[in-house]
């Protein structure tokens, strides 16, 4: 009996054909990487304040001061942004004034943007929780598209769900430039999210099927990764040169056009051909393979009975309704490492997007510390395979964990003053916590058995995707408070750290395949566990 890699072992492990679906496949996710984070320039607010009244246009400045009066801010006095005076009247006391909101509407500053949605629906003061809720819908559509893209890519194959959500993403983008009103708006993003994280998890399911051994791990540790960061990068490009939301919007939309040609380059996958039982179409695939590589294909490449086991196998993992999400917690072992399983993907998700929109809060250009931002996540994922292939798993976590949570927590005790020291520690935690959110899928997919490995994987993303919708509104507390943000992120960052030393060893051991095979909790105390033996998994 062989197996899939058995069979394919001819066309070698890094051909033409290998490369052109690493980099392919890679590529389609750069738009990934600017979807989730274009909303700190299309919901950024500019500075602005109450227009004044229509009987105080042609006042003396004294007067536009009186109706419209000043606050105290940390860069000096400026003109109040959610309010001003009704009238002023004269009383044996002195001049006394009532205040009002800004009934007019408001003076946007023009000095960066020619418009974003906050300046085209006003969405400031009573309004301000607008722009971070919108942001929140996106990842409520990436929460959404974890559900729905699974199922649809096992049915209907990887090929079509990737390209089929591609097509959402650039046609719910060039709708959203068109929004009439924030509601509408707030219905693309959502359909972006969803389109966004479902093409992401085509791509990433039909690379590691198509490639094998160090070409896979490369590929699903750092491949999407890079090509994410790249796309975060091309968006800082794309906002400096285009002010406009609307057009920046177009501008998105019409990069993902160029990706539309990758239909004719990507085949279907062999292995869920085969567990299809589509035995001639999977021959087909791979024997086109082979004439690209420029090697010679066997006569009969799939022995039936070898696909019949492949697709037993795969129906019994996938499919076989005995297993439910229930079954995460069924015994201590498996409950007890879910738990921590959760608790770290909700901080390493939540504290790698509230970095991202938390950018523009930082003092200096927004579009250079977005690119910093961008930036520094491309050597955070190539310093992932190092972890991966040099250090345990529970050390390369904690050294992660505990360095962004501290580096963030001194930030509020440097002075203001050093501006430049300040931004260079945010950057360097990004670094840290990009590397820890592409180790954790690793990670993550060493610990769970593999009859409920999609699972595992699917709650822990779920989780993730909560942690992103709660990002928005921790990098608004930054418009407050600077600082406020980091000793919270800081805090948990440390106590995921902590926790993560109790979490089982997979490195260099054999994957478990049923859920009596969890390895308990790292624990000291108490009774020294007994070791489980492990078998390898087809």
């Amino acid at each position: 009996m062989t197996t899939y890699e058995d069979d394919i072992s001819f066309l070698g492990e890094w051909g033409v054909f290998q490369k052109i679906i690493f980099y392919l496949l890679s590529a389609t996710c750069i738009t990934t990487g600017y979807a989730g984070v274009a909303a700190i320039f299309l919901g950024d607010s500019p500075p602005h304040h109450c227009r004044r009244p229509p009987s105080h246009l042609n006042s003396t400045a004294s007067d536009g001061n009186q109706s419209v009066p000043y606050r105290e801010a940390e860069d000096g006095w400026v003109l109040r942004s959610c309010s001003r005076s009704r009238n002023i009247s004269e009383s044996a006391f002195g001049y006394w004034n009532e205040s009002e909101g800004c009934l007019d509407g408001w003076d946007f500053s023009t000095e960066r943007y020619e418009s974003t949605i906050v300046t085209e629906w006003n969405l400031v003061c009573d309004e301000a929780w607008k722009p971070p809720f919108a942001a929140s819908i996106y990842f409520f559509g990436v929460l959404i598209g974890s559900f729905v893209s699974g199922h649809f890519s096992d049915r209907f194959g990887r090929k079509p769900v990737l390209f089929a959500s591609m097509a959402l993403q650039i046609i719910s983008t060039l709708l959203q430039a068109t929004s009439t009103s924030w509601v509408m708006y707030c219905v693309f993003n959502f359909c972006i999210g969803m389109g966004t994280f479902s093409k992401y998890n085509a791509a990433f399911i039909l690379g590691c099927e198509f490639l094998v051994n160090w070409p896979r791990t490369v590929f699903a540790a750092v491949g999407t990764s890079l090509a994410t960061a790249v796309g975060y990068v091309l968006l800082v490009a794309f906002a400096y040169f285009i002010r406009s939301w609307r057009m920046l919007l177009v501008a998105l939309a019409a990069f993902g056009f160029l990706f539309i040609p990758v239909w004719w380059f990507i085949p279907e996958s062999p292995r869920w051909l085969l567990s299809q039982g589509r035995v001639g179409e999977a021959e087909a695939v791979i024997r086109a393979a082979a004439k690209r590589n420029g090697v010679p294909a066997p006569e009969r490449i799939f022995k039936m009975e070898d696909t019949a086991l492949l697709k037993k196998t795969d129906h019994k993992i996938r499919y076989d309704q005995v297993y439910s999400y229930l079954d995460l917690f069924k015994t201590a072992n498996i409950r007890n490492m879910t738990i921590l399983v959760i608790i770290t993907w909700f901080v390493v998700v939540s504290t790698f997007f509230s970095l991202s929109l938390s950018t523009p809060n930082l003092d200096g250009d927004p579009y250079l510390n977005c690119f910093f931002s961008a930036s520094v996540e491309i050597p955070g994922y190539v310093a992932t395979l190092l972890f991966v292939y040099y250090c345990r798993r529970t050390t390369g976590l904690l050294t992660l964990m505990l360095f962004s949570g501290f580096t963030l927590l001194i930030i509020p005790f440097i002075p203001q003053d050093l501006r430049v020291l300040i931004i260079v520690l945010v950057m360097s935690v990004k670094t840290a916590v990009a590397a820890a959110y592409s180790f954790i899928y690793v990670y993550c997919l060493e610990l769970y058995p593999t009859v409920v490995r999609n699972m595992g994987l699917g709650l822990a993303t779920i989780m993730g995707c909560c942690g992103s919708m709660a990002a928005p509104y921790i990098s608004y507390i930054g418009e407050y408070n600077q600082y406020v943000p980091f000793c919270l992120l800081g805090s948990l960052c440390v106590f995921v750290g902590a926790i993560s030393i109790l979490l089982p060893e997979t490195k260099d051991t054999g994957l478990p395949e049923i859920i009596s095979q969890v390895k308990p909790l790292s624990c000291k105390c108490g009774k020294e566990p007994v070791a489980v033996e492990m078998k390898t998994e087809v």
